[in-house]
């Protein structure tokens, strides 16, 4: 790629940007939220044309129009955000497109059939038959890259493809990458993650404000050097008190059982009980409740048995509108479709926890300056940078995104807040600020539950750690005694590494 260079309405997302990608090798793209990386990988990808500059592969130009184009040369990409169809199943969504024989004329169990042996060749296994719409956001992204890696593309860009991962996961999909790379195939992996970038890259290219800063060998560099180069300056981190200073009992949740979207069990009598100014971290494979529990917590699935108290009041089969206005925070694991409306402007995703109070609601109408200004300071309290808020939300980074999200959602969540993979997708430095974010509201008394697969962060974030394994909490840690190859059995399903607690 030469001087590629690509502008949106107010933006520049690349300046006259260099790469080169060499057969055989691991590649990682480095930047801040903005910086330009997703723009950049698009753009080979087919999806965006360049404004100006060409792109060769083996030493002949190419100039994709679409991508399918893309595809046909040998490039797939798995995006940050999912491109699934939800409506259909696994095995449906992994071979559409497929050119050597039409899925129509197959019968489902030779397509389930195919389709298992593709998820054993990259151990990343998912149920074939499940319809995606079913899929927690963990195993989605197992299909988005299963699918791509199924069409044996020569160069298979990855945007943050271990976000929702868990580290076993994660390690799977690292060996699938490594053998990738020892067959000739070019691998771009574009990740936040310092560790992951330093364990599997043989070089590194880091983009800073839609440019080019450097390529380097990743041999020479650290986190300390990479964190320096992303951020223009070195980052330190905020390390929490282990302090305490516990209040009254927010959350009582007692013997909880709810279904997932297939009707099954998803959570199986459920307790938990957390008071103010106490974080509990959630910890689990994807598929094993949190899901359900994040949105039992907040209103969004109903419970069939047992009870839910929040701050004294029993929300029990109440609405999620009861759960907001008793002072409930939701950060979810799926931004777009859960946290916000993509084709709604950043005004409008701003005001839809809070549409319904003055200034912006005067009597049935919405004031629209008052809307503005709202929208105009949560962007500003967020560190974000959007040309005009008037624009489509989904036009932003995914990163960017997730800190709009974030911030209105800790406005709500002014007694608990229930956050899930709250820096997913974002920066070293922009997740630094998230955790910091969520250790000042659990000095201001803030109950929080923190779900996450990173066991690493709910070490550093969470007073507590609790694992659910088949929709039951299996095991009860405080954070300064976790054992993480204890964590991990329980993860797996190993019910007697621990004793269960009381």
């Amino acid at each position: 790629m030469r001087s590629i260079t690509k502008t949106f309405p107010g933006v520049i997302a690349n300046k006259a940007v260099d790469l080169d990608l060499h057969s055989g090798e691991v590649h990682a793209l480095l930047g801040e939220n903005g910086a330009g990386k997703s723009t950049l990988m698009r753009i080979l990808a087919g999806i965006y044309r360049p404004d100006s500059g060409r792109i060769s592969i083996n030493g002949l130009p190419v100039n994709f129009s679409s991508p399918a184009q893309a595809i046909q040369a040998g490039i797939g990409m798995v995006h940050q955000e999912f491109r699934l169809v939800e409506a259909l199943s696994v095995l449906e969504n992994i071979h559409l497109g497929w050119d050597d024989t039409p899925a129509l004329f197959l019968s489902k169990s030779t397509l389930a059939k195919r389709t298992e042996d593709i998820c054993s060749r990259f151990g990343l296994n998912v149920d074939p038959c499940a319809e995606v719409w079913q899929l927690s956001t963990g195993e989605q992204q197992r299909v988005e890259i299963i699918r791509v890696l199924s069409r044996g593309a020569q160069l298979l860009i990855l945007d943050e493809p271990t976000s929702v991962l868990t580290p076993q996961e994660a390690r799977e999909l690292f060996n699938a990458i490594r053998t990738l790379a020892a067959e000739g195939r070019t691998v771009v992996f574009i990740s936040h993650k310092l560790e992951e970038v330093l364990a599997i890259s043989d070089r590194v290219t880091v983009l800073r404000g839609g440019c080019k800063l450097v390529t380097k060998q990743t041999s020479e560099c650290n986190e300390k050097i990479l964190a320096q180069l992303m951020i223009g300056q070195d980052l330190v981190a905020e390390r929490r008190s282990r302090e305490k200073h516990l209040g009254e009992k927010i959350l009582l949740a007692s013997n909880l059982c709810a279904k997932n979207n297939r009707g099954l069990p998803a959570l199986v009598d459920v307790n938990l009980t957390i008071s103010g100014g106490e974080i509990v971290g959630v910890a689990g494979v994807a598929g094993n409740g949190q899901t359900e529990l994040a949105e039992v917590l907040t209103g969004l699935r109903p419970v069939d048995k047992g009870t839910l108290v929040i701050n004294g009041k029993d929300l029990t089969g109440t609405s999620s509108d009861h759960f907001v206005r008793a002072g409930v925070g939701h950060i979810p694991e799926n931004r777009l479709g859960t946290g916000l409306v993509g084709f709604e402007s950043v005004t409008n995703n701003a005001i839809l926890r809070e549409y319904k109070n003055p200034p912006i609601r005067r009597g049935l109408l919405l004031d629209s300056r008052a809307a503005d200004q709202f929208a105009s300071d949560l962007v500003q309290e967020a560190g974000i940078n959007v040309p005009n808020i008037n624009m489509p939300v989904r036009q932003l980074s995914g990163g960017t995104m997730q800190r709009l999200l974030t911030r209105r959602e800790m406005r709500i969540g002014s007694c608990l807040l229930v956050a899930v993979h709250p820096t997913r997708g974002l920066d070293v430095g922009a997740t630094e600020e998230v955790r910091r974010l969520l250790l000042s509201q659990r000095l201001r008394g803030v109950a929080i539950v923190l779900i996450s697969e990173d066991l690493d962060e709910l070490v550093e974030v969470s007073d507590r750690l609790v694992v659910m394994y088949g929709g039951r909490i299996v095991g009860e840690f405080e954070a300064d005694a976790v054992d993480p190859e204890t964590i991990g059995l329980l993860m797996g399903g190993a019910m007697n590494a621990v004793e269960k607690p009381a």
